[in-house]
C-alpha cells in the first residue's frame, strides 16, 4: 500500500521554448525599407544633363563630333541673334538704347524700304537706256520715280531720327551713345526690306512703342 506520506514522482517539466522574434515587418508602426527587403534604389536621371559621349575611337570620329558640335553652335547663335538674345548680338545691336532704336523702325511702315526696289528697277532700264525702241517717256518716268523715292526717303528718315531722338532722351538720358550713330543705325534698319532685318522685329507696324 503506498505511503500516503510519499511523494508523487514528479513529471518532468515541460519544456518551455522561449518566443521566437517577430520579423521586423511585424513589429507595429515599422516600414521595411528596400534594403532590408534586398532591394535598390535605381539612380535618378536628371532632367535636362547631358550623358556623357564615350571618348572617340580615333581622330576622324573626333573631328567629326567637333565640325558637328560647332554646326550646333552657329545654329543657336544664328537663332539667337536673330530672336535678339543679348548674348548672340554683334556689338552694334547690343544695348537696351539699340533695342529701343529697332523697335522704332519695326513699328512703322518705312518708305525706305520700296528705296532699293526702285534702284533696281532703275539700274536695269540703264543698260537699255540707249535703245531707241525704248519708250523715252518710261524711261523719264523711272528716273522720276527715283528722285520722288530718294527724296521720300530723306523725309522719312528725318522723322525717324527726330522720334529716336525724343524717345532716347525720354527714357534714357545718360545713355552714353552718340545720337549720330543711332540716326544711321535707324536710317540703314528702315530702307532693309522686313523680312531680312537682323534681328527680327519684335513689334508689330503700328504698335506703340
Amino acid at each position: 500500500m503506498p505511503s500516503l506520506f510519499r511523494r508523487k514522482s514528479e513529471e518532468p517539466a515541460a519544456s518551455v521554448e522561449a518566443p521566437e522574434p517577430e520579423p521586423a515587418a511585424a513589429t507595429k508602426g515599422y516600414t521595411p525599407s528596400k534594403r532590408d527587403l534586398g532591394q535598390t534604389t535605381p539612380k535618378r536621371v536628371i532632367a535636362g544633363r547631358r550623358i556623357a559621349e564615350p571618348p572617340a575611337a580615333d581622330r576622324r570620329e573626333a573631328a567629326k563630333r567637333l565640325r558637328e558640335k560647332q554646326r550646333q553652335e552657329r545654329l543657336e547663335a544664328r537663332e539667337g541673334m536673330a530672336n535678339g538674345e543679348e548674348r548672340f548680338l554683334l556689338a552694334r545691336d547690343k544695348g537696351p538704347v539699340r533695342k529701343l532704336v529697332r523697335d522704332i523702325v519695326d513699328s512703322r511702315r518705312t518708305i525706305g524700304t520700296w528705296f532699293f526696289g526702285t534702284t533696281f528697277l532703275i539700274m536695269i532700264l540703264g543698260l537699255f537706256g540707249g535703245n531707241r525702241a525704248l519708250n523715252t517717256a518710261v524711261y523719264q518716268a523711272a528716273n522720276a520715280l527715283f528722285l520722288l523715292m530718294v527724296v521720300a526717303t530723306l523725309i522719312d528718315s528725318y522723322m525717324i531720327s527726330r522720334t529716336v531722338k525724343r524717345l532716347v532722351k525720354e527714357r534714357f538720358p545718360n545713355a552714353p551713345d552718340k545720337m549720330s550713330s543711332l540716326y544711321l543705325y535707324a536710317t540703314m534698319r528702315a530702307i532693309s526690306f522686313r523680312f531680312i532685318r537682323n534681328p527680327k522685329p519684335q513689334v508689330k507696324p503700328g504698335q506703340k512703342i
